[in-house]
């Protein structure tokens, strides 16, 4: 119990890393293709291996199969960690972070959509109070930094419900080839894609960066990538899927804080309400979300 979830914690926590590295790394100068696409390139092996192994023993994947790697590969990893990484360009590493803390969100609204799912009304408080928070440190940081900033978390909002899509319909295979299978299939397609995108979109010389624009690619993929992803998946089957969501309550405000005291992000009142309002409607949404829908 307790092992489960001191690993949901460090994997929030580590997961929230993410973008304090990437807003470090677009200080040298480096653009969002090219710094995906080191971060995918030292992730590779590792969660090649990944797949590798989970596959040991297991029978092979049909061709439904690999289309539905392949499609939540592009989806769940490759897209949204690209649009993630583009509008980290433009917003804090704090509104970021609480934008994608309301993926749960959009999962549920996704299955209202595409599958008619109920959703309580306590659901949809939650929903309410969270959204709120968001709009409240959007339209702080928007008084401050600009319409550039509307641009960047809508990037980042996208990029969130891209990982929503990979969730909904990732279920029917994670059942079949197993979670640890499919990760390490998906982030293999994903690591690829962006190896591609660089190709296509960039010239070879575009890869001469900074010494520590590599050596914050190389932490970014296995502390902030590939080991939180493992840690996560390790405390689910420990404590399971609602309280290891539980733990991950610490995501938003390890960022915050890791922005403040890194980068040198203004911690203000109006960022400090508009956590208190996400956490706290993301808390009553999914403790309500348990529950059978009206």
């Amino acid at each position: 119990m307790a092992s489960g979830l001191l690993l949901a914690l460090f994997g929030s926590i580590a997961f929230s890393g993410k973008a304090i590295i990437v807003k470090l790394a677009y200080r040298y100068g480096v653009d969002a293709v090219t710094l995906i696409m080191y971060r995918m390139l030292f992730a590779l092996p590792i969660f090649a291996v990944m797949a590798w192994w989970a596959s040991r023993g297991q029978p092979p994947l049909t061709r439904k199969d690999w289309l539905g790697v392949l499609g939540l590969g592009f989806t769940g990893y490759y897209l949204s960690s690209f649009l993630d990484f583009a509008g980290l360009a433009y917003i804090s590493a704090s509104l970021e972070r609480l934008i994608l803390y309301l993926n749960p969100t959009l999962v549920v609204l996704l299955g209202w959509v595409l599958y008619r799912h109920g959703i309580r009304w306590g659901q949809a408080l939650g929903m309410a109070i969270s959204y709120c928070g968001v709009v409240l440190v959007f339209g702080h940081e928007a008084t401050l930094q600009g319409s550039d900033v509307a641009l960047g978390a809508l990037l980042v909002f996208l990029s969130a419900g891209s990982y929503a899509v990979y969730l909904v319909y990732s279920g029917e295979l994670v059942r079949r080839l197993g979670s640890l299978r499919l990760v390490g299939l998906a982030t293999t397609v994903a690591c690829l894609c962006c190896l591609l995108q660089f190709v296509l979109l960039r010239p070879m010389s575009a890869a001469v960066v900074a010494p520590e624009v590599l050596w914050l690619s190389v932490l970014n993929a296995t502390l902030c990538t590939a080991a939180p992803v493992l840690m996560v998946m390790m405390a689910i089957e420990r404590i399971g899927a609602g309280m290891a969501a539980q733990a991950g309550m610490v995501g938003p405000l390890s960022t915050i804080l890791m922005g403040v005291l890194i980068l040198g992000e203004p911690f203000t009142v109006w960022v400090a309400a508009g956590t208190a309002l996400v956490v706290a409607g993301i808390f009553v949404f999914t403790r309500l979300a348990r529950r059978p829908a009206g």
